[in-house]
């Protein structure tokens, strides 16, 4: 067998894929165990969070929402975030992560797209929506979640409905009755891109459902974990890969407040985790803090990685005491494509297909033909399970088809799969640098300059060499330490002593930071534009490669070789 193990799945009936009926379930099976937490407050338990769900189910509706109607959720991370998705499922309504860091036209954008009526706004936030209220077209209610704050007290906007998140409640703990489906949407989750406006991600409940079941398979959980939730919670990653898990275990989901690589440890002992999720950088930040003597005095067993870095993650292990880090290969659109099986782990793959669920393909990205074993291209992903994968991008149905061509869906990764079925992940596609016929993965330039002791942080792109065929050249975009200075001809020395010749860049760009989305991506692209012109540029300045050097002896002693042959 070459893919992932079948599943064990925690609910077998189709039908039951539905968010917000797990939770009823789990009220009823688990009503006085704890569930949902924040990391330093009071536990509610299945039972206390199915009757709040309810209450916010009445609160809800007696505002208008109905089925098929966005409610918009701008949160930081609190149980109230979850409590609400729950809410709007149960009306058959789509919830609508709002990221907390949008303002202007990124948040304009997304209220806009989406056509929500109703947000769930935090009182930090509100400022944003009073600054663009005259270009939010169908907002219509806005509700104020500021726990400390009396509900007579809630600031007023001109031109909404406004009312605070206390007043939400209903007066009914019962259901609302309202007949569901595995195949209605659950959520709309905007993904950021760099170059264009964010698109929003139809998802059914069957697809949360079995992303969450293919996590919680991965981890091994069971009613006695506890799941340590730092990532936001308007990014699929938390609520569907960490909540919604603990939650089809019967175990507890602890919700922190955000991230920090000094503070993590701590946080893990106080909750209790057992399992939690490092995406990213997170996982570098954290094994970049000085060693401690208590460093592997907690409960944790099983860090999911995305990526799980093959240099440092058996250290990791070892200095935290951790029996399992994995990792897997997932997006917003797809869900879990690949996991890394418990049992076999191999240190820089992201796993096997999950093939009972998925049918993928390594293809060339110009004419979607399959590869073969080794060969680097494009990921492509189809599921086999109807409604269990993203239905389209919400009112764009021209970005739909472009990534639904040939009936694949285009992840815009590449990757490779060796001969036993591990998948690799190389970089994003437009990332993939070709240089003198070498294809580079950007990751692994940066990888190796984030290590010189003067950077602070680094990004490398392809910029157009001018050679036909589609060739680049390297940049290196660089933000240095405090009180660092830049010495070309040293840095590059540095480069040839840990990559090899046709990596080292050509350009090398000092910025102050670098450009990035409100979801904290690199904006390559922005890199990319501008080019060589305001970079140091090593052929101009007549740096030269000592590999480069070397050839060009060569070529000499050959040339002077022939010339001293005897003619015929």
């Amino acid at each position: 067998m070459t893919g992932f193990p079948p599943l064990r799945l925690t609910f077998q009936v189709r039908e039951d894929w539905i968010f917000s009926h797990v939770l009823a379930e789990r009220a009823r099976t688990h009503g006085d165990r704890p569930f949902i937490e924040p990391l330093d407050g009071p536990a509610l338990t299945y039972a206390e969070a199915d009757r709040l769900v309810n209450r916010l189910a009445h609160g809800l509706r007696a505002l208008g929402v109905a089925r098929g109607d966005r409610v918009l959720v701008m949160l930081p991370n609190t149980v109230e975030f979850m409590l609400l998705w729950w809410a709007a499922n149960r009306l058959g309504a789509i919830e609508v992560s709002v990221n907390t860091a949008y303002k202007g036209y990124f948040l304009e954008h997304l209220v806009n797209n989406s056509g929500g009526r109703v947000i769930v706004v935090a009182r930090e936030f509100l400022d944003r929506l009073e600054e663009s209220a005259a270009k939010l077209e169908h907002l219509e209610t806005i509700i104020v979640y500021e726990p400390d704050r009396a509900a007579s007290a809630v600031p007023r906007l001109e031109r909404f409905r406004t009312l605070a998140f206390e007043e939400l409640y209903g007066r009914s703990d019962d259901p609302p009755g309202v007949p569901l489906s595995h195949r209605d949407l659950c959520a709309i989750m905007y993904t950021s891109g760099t170059t264009g406006p964010s698109k929003g991600v139809m998802l059914p409940n069957a697809f949360c459902h079995l992303f969450a079941d293919c996590t919680r398979n991965l981890t091994r959980l069971g009613e006695d974990d506890a799941y340590l939730v730092a990532t936001p919670l308007y990014h699929a990653n938390a609520p569907i890969m960490q909540v919604y898990p603990a939650m089809l275990a019967g175990g507890r989901a602890v919700i922190c407040p955000r991230f920090s690589a000094s503070e993590w440890l701590d946080q893990i002992r106080r909750s209790g985790a057992t399992a939690t999720n490092l995406l990213g950088v997170m996982m570098d930040f954290v094994f970049r803090q000085p060693p401690r003597p208590g460093d592997r005095d907690h409960r944790l067993r099983v860090v999911l990685g995305q990526p799980a870095p093959a240099a440092i993650v058996e250290d990791f292990k070892r200095r935290f005491g951790i029996a399992r880090v994995l990792e897997y290969y997932g997006m917003t659109e797809i869900g879990l494509a690949t996991m890394m099986p418990w049992d076999d782990v191999r240190p820089g793959s992201c796993g096997k297909a999950m093939s009972e669920w998925y049918e993928l393909r390594i293809a060339d990205p110009e004419t979607d033909e399959e590869l073969g074993h080794g060969e680097v291209g494009e990921l492509l992903v189809r599921p086999k399970e109807m409604w269990a994968f993203n239905q389209g991008y919400w009112e764009m149905p021209d970005k739909t088809l472009e990534a639904l061509r040939n009936v694949w869906y285009h992840t815009g990764d590449a990757l490779r799969r060796d001969a036993e079925g591990y998948y690799y992940f190389v970089d994003r596609m437009r990332d993939v640098i070709r240089r003198r016929a070498e294809n580079i993965a950007s990751y692994d330039i940066e990888r190796v300059l984030s290590e010189h002791p003067d950077v602070a942080e680094c990004t490398a792109v392809g910029v157009d060499s001018g050679i036909a065929g589609g060739e680049d050249e390297i940049k290196a975009c660089l933000v240095l330490r405090e009180g660092r200075a830049l010495v070309p001809e040293e840095f590059l020395a540095w480069c040839e002593a840990r990559l090899p010749y046709f990596a080292v860049p050509r350009y090398l760009e000092v910025l102050a930071e670098l450009p990035r989305t409100p979801n904290n991506k690199i904006q390559k692209y922005l890199l990319r534009r501008s080019g060589g012109a305001a970079a140091w540029d090593r052929v101009k300045a007549g740096y030269q490669l000592q590999e480069e050097v070397r050839k060009a002896e060569a070529k000499r002693q050959r040339r002077a070789g022939a010339a001293a042959q005897p003619s015929a």
